[in-house]
C-alpha cells in the first residue's frame, strides 16, 4: 500500500503497532506522475531531520517513508520537504508535504452481562456467601475456555413491587473476557485459540446456565428458596474498549473508523474506555492522564 501526500492539508496515516507501515511518499498525485530532475528528498519527524536508515525508518532514494515495527511514540506530525527541477532549464522548485502519523490497534472486547435475584435482607451474611458461590459456579463454566469471569457490581435493593409490596433484590453486573495473551493460563491449542469464539461459547454456557435456574424454579414446590434468579433480567451486551491512551472516534478518523487511534496532544484515555477526553495540559500523543 502507497500513501500519496498533498501541499494543502495533512494526510492521516495509520499503522497498526507493531507492524510495518504503508510506504509513505514525499510526493502529490500531481508529483507522481511528473518528471522531477535531481530531485532532493528531506524527512522531518518528531524529533528532528530523520537518516535514511536505521532500525526502525527506512527512507528510499526516491523520498519514501516507511516504519518498521511502529510503536506507539513514533506517532506525530511528520514532512517531507521536496525540492526539484521541472526541466534542466528552468529553476528549483520545492514544496512542503505533511503527513499525520497515528498508531492504532484493533479494539479489545469482553461481554458484560447483568441479573437480578431476589436475596435475603440486604444486610444479610447469606447475600454475601452466595455471591461468591455464583462467582465461582461462573468461573469454572469458562475457566476450559480460557475466559474468565470478574464481579463489577453487586448491590443489593428494596424494590416495591406491583401488588406485592417491598422485596429485596441483589443487582449484578459481570464481565466476561479472555485470559490476556502473555498470561500463563492462556494455553489453548491453536484451533480453539479464536478469542471471538471463545467468548461466544462462554457467553452461550452463562445464557444456558441462567435459562436452567429458571426450569429448575419452575419443577419446585412452594415454597420458593430465600435466593433464587428473577426470571428474564438476564442482559448480555458485547463491549469493545481500548488500552489507555487509545480510543475510537469516527468523526476524527473516518478512515479507521473501528480502531483503537493514540489519542492526539490536549487529549487523554486514563482507562479501558473508547473516548479521548479533552485536557489542554496533554502535549503528547498517547497520553493516559491529564
Amino acid at each position: 500500500m502507497k500513501i500519496v501526500g498533498s501541499t494543502t492539508f495533512p494526510v492521516k496515516v495509520y499503522v497498526k503497532l507493531n507492524h510495518d507501515s504503508p510506504r509513505i511518499l514525499c510526493v502529490t498525485n500531481r508529483l507522481r506522475v511528473s518528471e522531477l530532475i535531481d530531485p532532493i528528498f528531506q524527512w522531518h519527524g518528531p524529533n528532528g531531520d530523520m537518516v535514511a536508515e536505521n532500525s526502525s525508518v527506512k527512507i528510499t532514494p526516491t523520498g519514501t517513508l516507511i516504519f518498521r515495527h511502529f510503536k506507539y511514540d513514533m506517532s506525530g506530525v511528520y514532512t517531507c520537504s521536496i525540492v526539484y527541477k521541472p526541466t534542466a532549464e528552468q529553476s528549483e522548485k520545492n514544496y512542503l508535504i505533511k503527513y499525520v502519523i497515528y498508531a492504532y490497534s484493533d479494539p479489545d472486547y469482553y461481554y458484560e452481562f447483568t441479573a437480578r435475584y431476589h436475596s435475603a435482607p440486604c444486610n444479610s451474611i447469606y447475600n454475601v456467601s452466595f455471591e461468591k458461590k455464583l462467582l465461582q459456579i461462573l468461573a469454572k463454566l469458562v475457566a476450559e475456555l480460557s475466559c474468565e469471569v470478574t464481579l463489577v457490581q453487586s448491590e443489593c435493593h428494596h424494590v416495591k413491587m406491583q401488588k406485592a409490596g417491598l422485596q429485596n433484590e441483589i443487582f449484578f453486573t459481570f464481565r466476561v473476557s479472555s485470559f490476556e495473551e502473555n498470561k500463563p493460563k492462556n494455553r489453548c491449542q491453536k484451533n480453539t485459540c479464536d478469542k471471538t469464539k471463545r467468548l461466544n461459547k462462554a457467553k452461550d454456557l452463562i445464557a444456558k446456565f441462567f435459562k436452567e435456574q429458571v426450569e429448575v424454579l419452575g419443577k419446585r414446590a412452594n415454597p420458593l428458596p430465600e435466593i433464587y434468579y428473577i426470571e428474564g433480567t438476564l442482559h448480555i451486551v458485547w463491549v469493545n474498549h481500548c488500552r489507555p491512551g487509545f480510543g475510537m472516534n469516527s468523526l476524527i478518523h473516518p478512515d479507521c473508523p473501528d480502531c483503537c487511534v493514540i489519542c492526539s496532544p490536549g487529549t487523554y484515555n486514563p482507562s479501558e474506555g473508547v473516548h479521548c477526553l479533552l485536557c489542554n495540559r496533554t502535549l503528547t500523543y498517547g497520553a493516559t492522564k491529564c
